[in-house]
């Protein structure tokens, strides 16, 4: 095709249903095609509104590239919604917008709600398709409905041995196949009917659970229990920050989309994975040197289900630091007794408005922090904070409870700034 031919590229929505139902302008666009892209089942639901266009099965995403930029104008099927963790989606990020056209239609999501008389906006949904099936246990809550798009891997047996061994023993699994068909079936079970079962389902089909009353071990908010992270031999002395003190670190990074977040000194993972399970849209790199703690971390990564965007990175700062993307946030937890130089590299690469929190215990720490903290208070060139979390856990004694002190943690706060902020912020000194 040349370069000056204007190409068109529509992206058509089947909708749910056997025979598509489309408008005269989906139907337009299909017979004035050079070519029509689409599965096997999904040119037979448009076979009806076809001519004497060429077809071709759809192929793998590096070849359909290739494929649609041969033709002038060529439509490519998508099943339901094509914007709706569809093939849209891709298609936007691959050819100028200029040149493409939707033509939207009713999901399988819409349509499965439908049946059963679910409000959509009551439902969370979750892609599993070509997703690993630990993504699951970011999203299991009590009282929580959701709905499942799947693949071979998460078929509904899966799901149910994920809902048991994480303690949704009462979660129920609604199963829909070949929503919009004759021959579409609805059916129902409770998880013990399911796990040991070789019964088969329509690949056409998604999956809602209904979570139910009981919560498992899965937190519902932040803060999760220090026994709930696995430590290996360490056991409660593990290499965690806290619970008290991690929720002070959260709520310092404020954790947002699109964040790019080193943790050095991850330990064993308590930092890294909250601030990965409550912001999935954010890249968390986990640094850890220690192969004990790091095999503890990678436990609880797929434990919590943060497998796709926190990245456990084995290696000592900060010379492993060059391998990753650029951090904006920073939480330093450990570092080997470098702490000063590690502080005065990463502010010079940090970007404008990026964030270093540092937790200290040690007096040393401290002192090192508190000279870092009165240069940039000299630079006038960051908006700092400092404070001190001192936790006193119950204990029982001689019969009576007592309340035992814990070591006083210090955090740090610097948020680089690109213009003088005339000592503003300071008073946490």
């Amino acid at each position: 095709m040349s370069a000056e031919t204007t190409q068109q590229i529509s992206v058509i929505g089947l909708g749910v249903a056997e025979v598509a139902m489309l408008d005269g302008a989906a139907i337009n666009a299909l017979q004035e095609a050079d070519l029509v892209i689409g599965s096997e089942r999904q040119l037979l639901t448009v076979n009806a509104y076809l001519q004497n266009t060429n077809t071709a099965i759809l192929p793998k995403l590096v070849q359909l590239k290739a494929l649609i930029e041969t033709q002038q104008k060529v439509v490519v099927l998508g099943s339901g919604d094509p914007l709706y963790y569809g093939i849209g989606t891709w298609i936007s990020q691959q050819f100028n917008e200029a040149c493409i056209h939707f033509y939207p239609a009713v999901s399988s999501i819409t349509q499965a709600c439908h049946c059963l008389g679910i409000a959509q906006q009551n439902v969370t949904v979750l892609s599993l398709h070509g997703r690993p099936l630990a993504k699951l246990n970011v999203a299991l809550k009590a009282q929580q409905t959701l709905l499942l798009l799947t693949d071979k891997h998460s078929q509904p047996q899966h799901i149910a041995s994920v809902c048991q061994q994480t303690g949704f023993t009462q979660a129920q699994l609604i199963v829909c196949e070949r929503l919009g068909y004759q021959d579409q079936k609805i059916s129902r079970f409770t998880l013990s009917e399911l796990i040991n079962s070789t019964q088969t389902f329509d690949a056409l089909h998604v999956t809602f659970v209904v979570c139910g009353d009981n919560r498992g071990y899965l937190p519902q908010f932040p803060g999760i229990k220090d026994a709930d992270f696995e430590t290996g031999e360490l056991g409660s002395k593990g290499m965690i920050s806290k619970r008290e003190v991690r929720l002070a670190i959260l709520s310092l990074l404020q954790p947002s989309q699109n964040d790019v977040i080193w943790d050095i000194g991850a330990g064993c993972g308590g930092v890294a994975v909250e601030l990965a399970y409550w912001q999935p849209h954010a890249s968390v790199y986990a640094i850890e040197h220690n192969q004990a703690r790091f095999d503890c971390l990678l436990q609880n990564q797929q434990k919590f289900g943060v497998v796709s965007h926190l990245k456990p990175t084995f290696g000592r700062a900060p010379e492993i630091l060059s391998t990753l993307p650029r951090a904006n946030k920073i939480f330093i937890g450990g570092s080997d007794g470098e702490l000063p130089q590690l502080l005065n590299l990463l502010w010079g690469s940090l970007p404008d408005n990026g964030q270093i929190v540092v937790s200290a215990v040690m007096e040393k720490t401290k002192s090192q922090l508190l000279s870092f903290y009165h240069a940039r208070l000299a630079a006038d060139d960051s908006e700092l904070e400092t404070l001190q979390i001192a936790v006193n856990k119950s204990r029982s004694l001689a019969g009576q409870l007592a309340y035992q002190p814990a070591l006083p943690v210090s955090l740090f706060s610097f948020i680089k700034q690109s213009t003088p902020q005339f000592n503003k912020g300071n008073s946490g000194e």
